[in-house]
């Protein structure tokens, strides 16, 4: 394992991984820029979407320690993919419960938390996931109904039915996505997005998820402005 912004060093790797069907797991952390005053050099931007990219490859970006213990289980009854596992260098709530063999992180997708006739749907990964609970917390003080969904992993949610995957996102709701990262590939799930187009800097975790709108007036003012359309 090493740092998430330096798997371009073994992409070739991986990549050789996925071709040869190779159920191998890769771990890399410090996934974003919660990695803080590092600086940009090390501050992965747009290796998600670059390993979400690469056939026959299993990217998972787990929220908390029980969606991790969850994904590298579904990690190893993939027989013929590799996995990666993204991991947040910064401390993160549990925000999970339940048996983690059947934990819904396996299926790549799941509603975390639902509200009767939702007005929209946030969907986020890794460390942003308890932002968006935050965020819809804001949302729903508002009078504003929101559904949250996490999403680990785009590869197993794509392997899902059809059913079940319109009934974790089903269409005509409007749709916002959180991630600290380049928001490349999101717009197949979501309508406007709170991510990274850029690169970051050299400054404490907090400052720089602040100053980048990733905070739960942040996200909850992207929500306000969709549905507003």
């Amino acid at each position: 394992g090493t740092f998430l912004n330096f798997s371009d060093y073994c992409r070739p790797s991986l990549r050789l991984a996925a071709l040869m069907e190779c159920p191998s797991v890769f771990v890399f952390t410090h996934d974003s820029i919660g990695l803080g005053e590092d600086g940009p050099t090390h501050q992965p931007i747009e290796q998600l979407a670059g390993l979400r990219a690469i056939p026959n490859f299993n990217l998972m970006r787990p929220a908390d320690g029980n969606e991790t213990a969850a994904c590298w289980l579904a990690a190893l009854e993939l027989g013929h993919t590799p996995t990666a596992l993204a991991l947040t260098r910064q401390n993160v709530p549990p925000i999970t419960t339940g048996d983690l063999r059947n934990h819904p992180a396996k299926r790549g997708a799941y509603v975390l938390a639902d509200a009767p006739e939702f007005q929209a749907i946030i969907v986020a990964t890794g460390s942003e996931v308890s932002l968006a609970l935050e965020a819809r917390g804001l949302l729903q003080s508002e009078g504003i109904p929101v559904r949250v969904v996490s999403m680990p992993g785009w590869f197993l949610f794509e392997r899902q039915s059809a059913e079940y995957r319109q009934g974790v996102l089903p269409s005509g709701v409007p749709t916002v996505s959180v991630e600290a990262g380049s928001s490349f590939g999101w717009a197949r799930y979501a309508h406007a997005h709170v991510a990274l187009d850029r690169f970051g800097a050299s400054a404490p975790a907090e400052r720089l998820f602040e100053e980048f709108g990733f905070t739960p007036n942040g996200v909850a003012e992207v929500v306000r402005s969709l549905i507003r359309k």
